[in-house]
């Protein structure tokens, strides 16, 4: 998916295309939250674009807090705003679904990772996605 999103990243123009990696992106990682929540039921219809806009979401969020694993600033308040930017293409995707309950735990996922990060705690970063997939992919109760 990680090329996908480079694709996307590039078909978008701008800012993040020019930082999108120059050899496209690098291997897959496997099992992330974006493809936990894309296999889920309730998103069945649209997995696709589910995975791809969460990987756009989780792409923001290492910019934030680390490093990219697409996009490359060399600086780190660009890449503040580079993660800003993926934020909200992921969640204008989201709406254009019209999957309002998805942005409230999207928005809840955000916020639980950066009190993470304030409070020293960035190790809490993995369940905090691990169960915000879910809750996309299968609901609130799963």
């Amino acid at each position: 998916m990680t090329r996908d999103l480079a694709r996307a990243l590039r078909a978008e123009g701008g800012l993040l295309a020019e930082y999108v990696a120059a050899d496209g992106a690098p291997g897959e990682r496997g099992e992330g939250p974006a493809r936990l929540a894309a296999s889920g039921p309730r998103v069945a219809g649209s997995a696709g674009e589910y995975e791809l806009l969460l990987e756009m979401v989780l792409e923001g969020t290492l910019l934030h807090y680390g490093s990219g694993r697409v996009v490359e600033p060399d600086d780190p308040d660009l890449a503040l705003l580079l993660g800003d930017r993926l934020y909200a293409l992921g969640l204008g995707r989201l709406a254009a679904l019209g999957d309002l309950e998805a942005i409230a735990v999207l928005a809840d996922v955000i916020a639980g990772l950066a009190q993470a990060h304030a409070e020293g705690d960035p190790g809490r970063a993995g369940s905090i996605w691990e169960l915000g997939a879910r809750a996309i992919g299968w609901g609130p109760a799963s």
